[in-house]
């Protein structure tokens, strides 16, 4: 049964985050669609990187995606956070109980700040965990990948692949094709 996910990507997103997250799903055969925020397919991330999107965003709307996982970068996770669309996508996403999340910067910029974390164990990036303390319906954690119902969180750009196999596993309810997955990449 083929998976569809969505990966919404910002001039700034973290292009190690994104790419990892785009390829490890591409080979588990998950149909995933990259759609740039930015009013132009061809973005530019954190580190200079030039990332080609697949479609605008406004172009997924309506559409049913069994996850949408955001990438972090600075300030790519601002123009997530600062994206309509993308947060309405979230929430409704959220509420039909299908997965969702974010690594690095995003869990708290682009999600805490729209109620997305609410009531969940959640990680980001350590310079950014203080939201995540400070924020009274959240729990914030130090692992490097958290599962909490629906939503799932990571570190950073060296999470980024365990992160993905971690989406891999719970897009199929399947660990032994992530596990698969991983060997084919020289993950243990």
């Amino acid at each position: 049964m083929s998976r569809k996910a969505l990966v919404p990507i910002a001039n700034g997103s973290e292009e190690i985050e994104a790419v990892c997250i785009i390829d490890t799903l591409r080979r588990a055969e998950v149909e995933v669609t990259v759609a740039s925020i930015s009013g132009e397919l061809l973005i530019t991330a954190s580190r200079r990187t030039k990332i080609q999107a697949d479609t605008q965003i406004v172009d997924c709307v309506g559409e049913e995606y069994d996850l949408i996982v955001l990438p972090g970068g600075m300030p790519g996770a601002e123009h997530l956070r600062d994206c309509a669309i993308v947060i309405d996508m979230l929430k409704m996403q959220r509420n039909a109980g299908k997965l969702y999340g974010a690594i690095c910067a995003s869990p708290a910029v682009a999600l805490l700040p729209h109620g997305l974390l609410e009531g969940r164990r959640a990680t980001c990036f350590p310079s950014f965990r203080d939201r995540l303390e400070e924020a009274e319906t959240v729990t914030a954690s130090d692992e490097r990948v958290v599962v909490d119902g629906n939503l799932v969180t990571s570190q950073g750009p060296g999470t980024a692949i365990e992160f993905a196999l971690k989406l891999v596993e719970l897009l199929y309810d399947d660990a032994e094709k992530a596990r698969a997955i991983g060997q084919q990449m020289l993950i243990k």
